[in-house]
């Protein structure tokens, strides 16, 4: 499921990204959202696993993991699509990970929903971040993209009221923003800050970087 198209590195950077087939919805209600996140955290490890049969309640704190195959630096979760910031720390990391993700999360969801065939679109699709601006940027990049659900062209057009969207982005659950402005949280273990270059020594130099893109009116994609 999860063949890459460009070399693999490690201690290289990437983002990685793919969508739902035909563009649909992958991510239909909270409990698929929250599998998914679960998933990013007990898939990235070297010893075996059955989603099935890990303890219930408190994912994070009851399952011990033996070692990372990969180090996450951000993550965000949209309606049909997602974002990962990954650095490559073992031969192949990157590849085994998004795969046992993918292939876990399609067999939930297939079976949830009584449906049959492939989920996502193809093979996932990742950038290798090779520069220090491209990297630094990318933290902006993946955690602005739940703007897009209250101001889909804020991209294009600007920011209509930048307070009501600071505040959405301090609101959604389903990104890394807030293991950045020092909330803590049990998902906070999935993010591997260390393995990531120091840009933001504090909450203040993360908002105050987020908010720089959020006053400009056009984001890279």
């Amino acid at each position: 499921m999860a063949t890459r198209r460009i070399d693999i590195s490690i201690g290289e950077y990437y983002h990685l990204y793919n969508r739902g087939t035909d563009s649909r919805n992958i991510f239909l209600d909270n409990e698929d959202r929250d599998r998914f996140i679960k998933l990013l955290f007990v898939a990235n490890n070297t010893k075996p696993f059955v989603f099935r049969e890990l303890p219930s309640g408190v994912v994070y704190k009851n399952f011990k993991r033996e070692k990372e195959i990969t180090a996450i630096g951000a993550y965000c979760l949209m309606s049909n699509h997602f974002h990962l910031l990954l650095k490559e720390t073992e031969e192949n990391g990157i590849s085994n990970f998004i795969s046992r993700v993918l292939t876990s999360y399609s067999s939930y969801f297939n079976k949830k929903y009584a449906r049959t065939g492939r989920l996502f679109e193809g093979t996932f699709k990742v950038q290798h971040l090779d520069t220090d601006e491209y990297l630094k940027y990318m933290f902006s990049y993946i955690h602005l993209n739940p703007i897009k659900i209250i101001d889909p062209r804020w991209k294009e057009s600007g920011i209509s009221d930048k307070v009501k969207a600071e505040r959405y982005l301090e609101d959604y659950d389903y990104s890394s923003y807030f293991e950045y402005i020092d909330v803590s949280r049990q998902e906070s273990v999935i993010v591997n800050k260390k393995e990531f270059p120091e840009y933001f020594n504090s909450k203040k130099d993360f908002k105050d970087f987020i908010n720089d893109w959020l006053n400009f009116s056009k984001l890279n994609t």
